[in-house]
């Protein structure tokens, strides 16, 4: 990095473009140094400063005089130029001065005005004779610049060159001073006066203040004097007060290039385009010379060893020079190896010794580009192959610094822009507007947002967010929670609800998915063309505009597509992709939801490193191993950008669908302005629309408009006003109040006289003039009315600008009673994803309402085969078994009824009575010399019968006996799941086997229970009925029990318990 610094500060010293100057700095006098401007602005406190007015007589006139303010008189000895602005008006008046300036008390006569130009050029009597040889060069004469500002002092202000930056700057444009000539700068490191200041030699300037006041009120200089409260900046180490100095400095020559800057930026791409034209382009356009030294210890040394006077100057550009020039191996260019180096003098001046001064850092990050390959010591070919960069990004703060630097020193080196494309983006400030800071701890702890949120949220909203834009952001924890709630929720539960009908389809119907883009059949559906074009033209914009670099333009995008997936198409379509439609359209619709995702999260994953990965690791075990193209398809970031398959999309469909949206939405604010739920549903939905075509691109998505508002009928038409409808304007009274003012009344009275064929303009046009007032959208509030002769009176009606909808309110009976239904509904669904359940767990749900017999009760009578059919679970009244196994239950209101619902495992539909034995078995006749003897084996094999003889007789015939020979009891498990890898709640245990033998005691026919369920851990109890109420008693016979049915209860463990 060294190396490489100090070699393109060489070839700017041989181009002529480094010259030495001074800089006006923050200065500590008790540290002796200069400070930098991040330094300057850590220390600022509120201080009591002297401030002065004094008189400048003009010398064509002694009689005429300037008057200038300031608040540092140690600066008045170095006066060597006063400075007005040209556009402001001054003024001359005639008054008596002598007793000073109170403007409460005086007379002053108004003699004339003039802008602030008609002074320039005028030459003033000097204050002191120090610097009275300066005149020589133009000095002691007005001057002009617009920095000069009305806001505070007398329009005239002073100008010290050397310590003031515009006073500096000035005073050099109008060649008063030279960049390179010896600094008229009588203070010293410690900020006490120097010999050429006679009158205050050795004095600190500060102490000096009231020194210099009485000297010019003793030589009628002085017009006022009294004292000043304002901000000043004082040194972090020391807390003293700063001064700001000129102190010598290193300069690269910036003002001769500038046109050439300009050029160089104007082949640059910029993001966004604002940012390169003007901050930046006005940045260079005013650029200054570069002061490129610091006095600091640590850094990169400047490479260049003087001679005492500095007449010398040697500038060295790479460690082979430096060795030739002294005689000395060098291995490390830092300044405690290279400081102590000297240089033979060639003009007899004895030895040249490095300069103090280290580069500035932003000299070295504008370097970056040659120094990272360590050129031009050694990768040559891949610099040049790379150069320019084709992109950076970095923040707007930065046109002041690395952007800036990048491009002078590759102009300046190479006539060339450092970069092709370049990303700005804002400042991340706190919540209140300020910077975030560490002392103030303004912002969240960063850790706390990733833990509580997660990082690819944080991620989100800060590139969904102006920043981006090159635009500030006061960040707000609320913000990172909303991407979570509105964007990954709901994203992260559609790829929830794809993989759970994944599993069904596989558990249910024994179909396993496997997802091929070449082979996939293409659907007929029209929301799965819908889905599918939307996607592809997502992906043609995404390239599209990431080709151009415009993230502000690109994620907004990825998050409305979310919207479009999870509250469209999901939405519209659960019911298919649950398989109620049939399996082949349940596979249509999860191939498509499929694809989408997997679309989605490829487009997402630079973005959203992280749930895209996770996503990903499941879903790739959904891909048919030959359809992979990628080499490396173990994480989602080895794939490629998913290809636009242009023959997808199709723009009509998507319009249609946008119609559709457009009157779903309309509905919906009805509904929200009426108080009507979608749960409660409606007569009738009218649409009207002036495009025939239109309508038919309605109608042909009517299914889903009837569906998503939940009415009965849909109706077209072109003609509103068979309905009566007109339209109304109201004003919006704050908007308008505040700013037509006394106009208000007499517009409001016109606004409400306008016609309905004025206001249809008005929606057309975005503007209206009401006398002689032009209104616009945000002024006017559109209300539609109807004519009561047009028997409209039932509907409530709500328009865009496209397309008119109509919504019969009228309430029906039997359409509140289905609403009710699906509150009861929607109930059941909340307790069950409140009870972490998912679709494919079989539950029972029991219900009671009281009062029995009121109003709730006979709804959920009438419609328990409606809820059935939308929760797929039982729903049977109170009382809960004493079996169940209880998952959640919960108790509430709803239409003044208590509504209590208790979910609970397993499908409660009422068994069908065990005739028999509840498992297979096969009898076996076992005829051993010549005695039978008869055994059961529990097989594969239902009512069948063996004859196995021993010996070499033949074996008789088979019993043809279809009954169990052996007596048997059939167990039901009622609250707990079978273990040990066993499966199922029903089994038979034979009590005799062989017939006559070891017959099982009570002891033992626990014994057996457990074995059959995989529960011998656990301890059970026998119950003869369903209830739980009847326990078998230990002394029961079991001849008794031969043929029934017992029921198994497993006690809680003592953690249980």
């Amino acid at each position: 990095m060294e190396r490489t610094s100090q070699w393109v500060f060489k070839q700017l010293y041989d181009k002529g473009l480094v010259y030495r100057g001074v800089k006006v700095m923050p200065f500590s006098t008790a540290c002796n140094t200069p400070l930098s401007n991040f330094e300057a602005h850590q220390n600022y406190k509120d201080v009591q400063d002297p401030s002065v007015i004094v008189n400048f007589p003009l010398v064509e006139n002694e009689d005429v005089a300037l008057i200038a303010w300031t608040t540092t008189p140690w600066t008045l000895p170095s006066n060597l130029a006063l400075c007005v602005n040209p556009e402001l008006l001054y003024v001359k008046v005639k008054g008596d001065f002598s007793a000073g300036l109170c403007l409460r008390f005086q007379v002053f006569y108004l003699l004339f005005r003039f802008p602030g130009k008609t002074l320039k050029g005028k030459k003033y009597k000097p204050l002191f004779q120090y610097f009275a040889k300066c005149s020589e060069k133009g000095a002691f004469q007005v001057l002009t610049d617009n920095y000069v500002k009305e806001e505070e002092g007398t329009g005239v202000v002073h100008q010290a060159p050397y310590f003031g930056a515009d006073d500096y700057r000035v005073c050099t444009e109008y060649k008063i001073i030279q960049k390179d000539q010896t600094p008229i700068c009588p203070v010293d490191a410690s900020g006490c006066f120097t010999s050429e200041v006679t009158d205050f030699v050795g004095q600190y300037v500060k102490d000096a203040d009231k020194n210099i006041i009485k000297w010019l009120k003793e030589n009628s200089r002085l017009v006022n004097s009294s004292s000043y409260k304002h901000n000043y900046p004082f040194c972090w180490r020391s807390d003293t007060p700063l001064i700001y100095k000129a102190v010598p400095s290193w300069f690269v020559r910036v003002e001769h290039m500038v046109e050439n800057l300009l050029d160089n930026n104007g082949k640059c791409y910029w993001v966004p385009e604002f940012v390169g034209e003007k901050r930046f382009g006005n940045w260079l356009r005013d650029a200054r010379d570069w002061a490129i030294s610091r006095n600091r210890y640590w850094g990169t040394p400047i490479p260049i060893w003087v001679s005492e006077d500095f007449e010398e100057v040697v500038c060295i550009g790479s460690m082979a020079e430096l060795e030739e020039l002294t005689g000395i191996k060098v291995t490390d260019l830092h300044r405690e190896n290279i400081d102590n180096l000297t240089i033979p003098s060639r003009c007899g001046k004895g030895v040249l010794r490095r300069i103090e001064e280290v580069f500035d850092c932003w000299f070295e990050s504008g370097s970056m580009p040659y120094a990272q390959v360590h050129y031009p010591f050694e990768n040559r070919k891949e610099f040049e192959d790379s150069f320019p960069a084709d992109f950076i990004a970095e923040g707007i703060d930065q046109t002041r610094g690395w952007f800036y630097t990048l491009l002078v020193l590759s102009t300046a080196l190479f006539g060339k822009p450092p970069f092709k494309n370049v990303i700005v983006n804002g400042l991340v400030l706190a919540s209140d507007g300020q910077k975030m800071s560490k002392r103030k701890k303004n912002y969240p702890d960063p850790g706390l947002i990733v833990q509580n949120y997660g990082a690819d949220a944080l991620r989100l909203y800060l590139i969904n967010s102006p920043v981006v834009r090159a635009e500030n952001l006061r960040f707000k924890e609320e913000g990172v929670r909303d991407v979570l709630k509105d964007v990954f929720l709901p994203w992260y539960n559609a790829y929830r609800f794809l993989v759970q009908n994944v599993q069904r389809l596989q558990k249910e119907e024994n179909t396993h998915f496997l997802y091929n883009e070449n082979t996939a059949k293409k659907s007929d559906n029209i929301m799965d063309k819908w889905i599918q074009s939307f996607t592809q033209s997502l992906i043609q914009f995404f390239k599209a505009e990431m080709n151009a670099y415009r993230l502000y333009t690109v994620v907004p995008r990825l998050v409305k597509f979310v919207d479009m997936l999870t509250n469209w198409y999901v939405r519209t379509n659960r019911r298919r992709l649950k398989g109620e439609s049939g399996t082949e359209d349940c596979l249509w619709a999860l191939e498509t939801l499929f694809s989408v995702l997997f679309s989605m999260c490829r487009l997402m994953a630079p973005f959203t490193p992280f749930i895209t990965e996770m996503m990903y690791q499941n879903l790739r075990h959904l891909i048919d191993p030959a359809s992979v193209e990628e080499k490396d398809n173990s994480s989602i970031h080895y794939l490629m950008l998913p290809q636009v398959r242009e023959n997808l999309i199709d723009k009509r469909i998507e319009g249609a669908v946008s119609r559709m949206q457009s009157v779903i939405e309309l509905g919906r604010v009805i509904r929200d302005r009426k108080t009507l739920p979608v749960k409660y549903p409606l007569k009738e939905v009218v649409v009207i629309h002036q495009d025939p075509e239109a309508l038919k691109d309605i109608e042909s998505l009517q299914k889903y408009i009837l569906e998503e508002l939940n009415v009965r009928q849909l109706t077209l038409s072109t003609d509103k006003d068979k309905y009566g409808i007109r339209l109304r304007a109201e004003p919006d009274h704050m908007v308008l109040g505040k700013r037509l003012k006394g106009a208000f009344k007499a517009v409001t009275a016109s606004i409400k006289e306008l016609t309905s064929e004025q206001l249809e303009a008005f929606q057309k046009k975005g503007s209206i003039v009401v006398d002689g007032h032009e209104l616009h959208e945000e002024d006017l509030r559109l209300m539609y009315t109807f004519d009561q002769s047009s028997g409209s009176a039932q509907y409530e009606a709500h328009s865009d600008a496209q397309v008119l909808v109509l919504l019969d309110v009228t309430p029906d009976q039997s359409m509140v009673d289905e609403g009710v239904a699906r509150e009861v509904i929607n109930r059941i669904q909340k307790l069950r994803k409140k009870g972490h359940l998912v679709p494919s767990d079989e539950i029972t749900v029991y219900y009671r309402s009281q009062p029995e017999g009121e109003y709730l009760d006979s709804v959920i009578k009438a419609h328990t085969d409606f809820i059935l059919a939308t929760t797929k679970a039982p729903l049977l009244p109170f009382p809960v078994p004493k079996t169940a196994s209880v998952i959640i239950e919960e108790k509430t209101q709803l239409k003044g009824s208590d509504l209590e619902l208790t979910i609970v495992k397993g499908s409660s539909a009422p068994r069908a009575p065990l005739n028999g034995p509840a498992c297979t078995y096969v009898n076996l006749q076992v005829k051993v010399n010549n005695k039978e003897q008869g055994s059961t084996w529990g097989e594969n094999l239902f009512f069948s019968s063996l004859s196995v003889t021993a010996g070499t007789a033949s074996p008789g015939p088979a019993s043809s006996t279809n009954t169990i020979v052996c007596p048997y009891v059939n167990l039901l498990l009622c609250n707990a799941q079978p273990a040990e890898c066993q499966s199922g709640d029903v089994g038979t245990l034979l009590l005799v086997n062989p017939v006559g033998q070891n017959q099982l005691n009570h002891e033992g026919l626990l014994s057996e229970t457990a074995r059959v369920f995989g529960l011998r851990s656990r301890r059970l109890k026998l119950y003869l009925d369903e209830d739980l109420t009847q326990e078998l008693p230990a002394d029961s016979s079991v001849k008794s029990l031969d043929t029934k049915t017992l029921f198994v209860r497993v006690l809680p463990t003592t953690a249980e318990a």
